[in-house]
């Protein structure tokens, strides 16, 4: 061992002093060193030199299991302090706040929405009813676990048994046995097939997006084209419209006009069409006054309001390209009210047109100014992410079809034109006019490089009526389409693509199985544990899934339980949407601007200015200082509002947090914690503790 010995000897390793400041008064600055030399020379004198490291190293472990208990401790406290503020922060929402169903500008249908409730009331008396009966039976000494229930036990006991409620409740489990749990083990089995079916594609997505990174595929424009918008000499500058609809959008509008007026284009060959629906007129003045003062510096922006505001976007989208100078323009790019792309948009996206003739849509992804606004935002982040980088990337680079996200992208006019237009048949005018350009034969061209900034919603009610437009109007569309894509001169395996994945599996069976297999079917199995949903279901491929799906986000990462627990508590909200859409219920027809914060509209204006003092506004400082005082001004008014308790919501939690305590008796660890803290996030997400805070 000798020379291992010397082998140690030879490091000369010194130790570096280390201050450690405690912040309990009695524990006084000390300073901790490192190992020195001589705590390896063990081999020249093992009596003395290890007595001297054995005395080193335990007083060191003494020091660095103290740190460690400080921190063990703050961390402790601020735990501590952190659930004490939970309670006074409900109980202060719980005062002030009002419920969904007393909103008066409600998006959904007040006896859709009931109906609903009601349904979740009934499973949430019955799982209440059902925790105390079996906590009854627990004590009276019937302790039967999931699936092992031993009906010997109740044919071979004496009549009568040893009392009423013994009666009562064997005759309960026989009801159980014959007549309730196979009915619900078959609904459990239909929905994992389902569930392993979504995984399953969800898994090829993101297998073929790995190898498309991996190969370096990506849509490339015409050399001599690229080269051609650099040099700005015998480019390929087509005529191109561009259009900013927009509806009472006064927190977001300057920032939007102001970067497409910015495009890097020839002024001859663009024209900007802000398309201001708005019904404020207040709103209509400012946004009119801010093209007036673009106009004024030279920039080709005309300012159009519609008398009749009927279609909502698609109407007006639609009223716009009814112009007559329209027939002038090949190519047309949109964009919504809080979306800013970069000066050189133009040039990054029109190439992929050119000696292209059959493509019809070039996308950009979005990119998002307040992803890191709050804990709503960043989840949201994750969720787009996983979009744009894998669902969009994909499916444009292997079918050349994918969903038109309705702003960011560029339409040639001819397939527009070709496809029927816009129309106001659903909510989802962008998703309608791909699908209808995709069965002309269209192609479409995805761009994961080509960002476009946009701003994400802050608050849950905002999110929640942006996700039920976004889940609802593809149902109606799915009615609507059906029959033009089964009669369509395509591919089967385009139609196969369309309906059975575009539609039904990422539209319908999603929404579907989420709340159903996790909000409804789970806590039933634990009063119902003859009915068993196996671990890998509950918890191993949920968490495979949500590893993928924020692989796109990887600083994300540390987000992944909280992203699981959210998109199960955006479920019940999805399958109602869902549900509307498909049967035509309630208001699915009502569109509902998503609101917007618009937090970095004057910074980004200012340093927009600053940077190019040519393009600087008249008087734009006095109207800058006027914004100001206007956001000042709403911000102090929405400190007034408030918040909302979603009955729905509060509900499951209830319902999910009796399940959690009804599996205690059966001693199932993963569906406890599971339920748990899903209920939890229900309970947060019904008092409205995510997301904006303005009470």
């Amino acid at each position: 061992m000798a020379p291992s010995f010397d082998w140690w000897a030879k490091g000369v390793h010194k130790g570096t002093p280390v201050v450690v400041k405690m912040d309990n008064p009695d524990w006084s600055m000390v300073e901790l060193e490192g190992p020195s030399e001589d705590d390896f020379l063990i081999g020249n004198n093992p009596t003395d030199t290890r007595a001297k490291a054995r005395g080193k190293n335990a007083k060191q472990l003494t020091w660095v299991l103290l740190l460690k208990a400080h921190r063990a401790a703050g961390y402790l406290t601020s735990v501590a302090s952190t659930l004490a503020g939970i309670g006074p922060a409900i109980r202060r929402r719980v005062a002030s706040g009002r419920t969904d169903t007393e909103s008066t500008s409600s998006f959904e249908n007040k006896t859709v929405k009931t109906r609903f409730y009601n349904c979740i009331k009934v499973f949430l008396w019955f799982s209440l009813f059902l925790l105390g009966f079996e906590i009854a039976a627990y004590y009276k000494g019937w302790h039967f676990r999931a699936s092992n229930l031993q009906l010997q036990y109740i044919f071979t006991a004496p009549f009568g048994v040893r009392d009423f409620f013994d009666w009562l409740y064997s005759n309960w489990l026989l009801i159980r046995v014959g007549f309730v749990a196979p009915p619900l083990q078959f609904l459990a089995n239909v929905c994992i097939v389902l569930f392993l079916i979504q995984s399953l594609d969800r898994l090829i997505l993101c297998l073929c997006c790995f190898w498309i990174r991996v190969k370096k595929i990506k849509p490339i424009p015409k050399e001599d084209t690229v080269a051609d918008l650099e040099t700005g000499e015998n480019g390929f500058f087509p005529m191109v419209l561009v259009q900013i609809p927009m509806c009472n959008e006064r927190e977001v509008y300057q920032h939007s006009i102001a970067a497409v007026c910015k495009l890097d284009w020839p002024k001859s060959k663009i024209l900007i069409q802000v398309l201001d629906d708005s019904d404020d007129p207040m709103t209509q003045l400012l946004i009119e006054e801010e093209v007036h003062k673009w106009q004024q510096v030279g920039a080709n922006i005309v300012y159009r309001h519609r008398v009749i505001r009927d279609g909502y976007k698609a109407g007006n989208l639609k009223s716009a390209m009814s112009c007559s100078y329209v027939k002038d323009y090949e190519f047309v790019a949109i964009f919504d009210a809080d979306f800013q792309p970069t000066h050189d948009f133009l040039k990054r996206t029109i190439p992929h047109f050119k000696d292209n003739e059959d493509v019809g849509l070039v996308q950009a992804r979005w990119s998002f100014v307040n992803k890191d606004e709050n804990l709503l935002t960043r989840l949201q982040n994750i969720n787009l992410s996983f979009h744009f980088e894998v669902e969009q990337q994909v499916n444009g680079v292997l079918i050349n079809f994918f969903g038109f996200n309705g702003t960011a992208g560029v339409w040639r006019i001819k397939a527009l034109e070709d496809s029927g237009g816009w129309l106001e048949r659903t909510t989802v005018e962008d998703m309608d006019i791909a699908v209808r350009a995709h069965l002309q034969g269209w192609k479409f061209v995805f761009l994961n490089d080509v960002e476009c900034q946009c701003e994400l919603p802050e608050s849950y009610e905002a999110y929640r009526k942006q996700q039920h437009r976004w889940h609802s109007g593809p149902m109606q569309l799915f009615r609507l389409c059906l029959p033009d894509i089964i009669h369509a001169k395509i591919s089967f395996w385009k139609k196969f693509n369309m309906i059975f994945l575009f539609f039904l599996l990422r539209k319908l069976i999603l929404p579907f199985y989420s709340f159903t297999l996790f909000c409804i079917i789970l806590p039933m199995t634990m009063f119902i544990p003859e009915a068993e949903l196996p671990a890998w279901v509950v918890c191993y491929v949920p968490a495979l899934m949500s590893f993928l799906n924020i692989l796109p986000a990887p600083k994300s990462f540390p987000f992944i339980v909280p992203y699981l627990l959210f998109e199960n508590t955006m479920s019940v909200t999805k399958f109602n949407a869902m549900i509307s859409g498909l049967f035509q219920l309630g208001n699915a027809y009502e569109w509902v601007v998503t609101k917007k914060s618009g937090r970095s509209s004057e910074s980004d204006l200012v340093s927009l200015i600053e940077k190019d003092p040519k393009h600087q506004l008249r008087g734009s400082e006095p109207d800058l200082d006027e914004i100001k005082a206007e956001i000042l001004q709403e911000q102090k008014a929405r400190k007034k509002k408030h918040n909302r308790i979603y009955t729905k919501e509060l509900a499951l939690a209830f319902l999910l947090l009796t399940a959690s305590a009804r599996s205690l008796l059966s001693a199932q660890g993963i569906h406890f914690y599971f339920l748990l803290f899903q209920g939890i996030s229900f309970l947060v997400v019904g008092l409205d503790l995510i997301g904006e805070q303005v009470m």
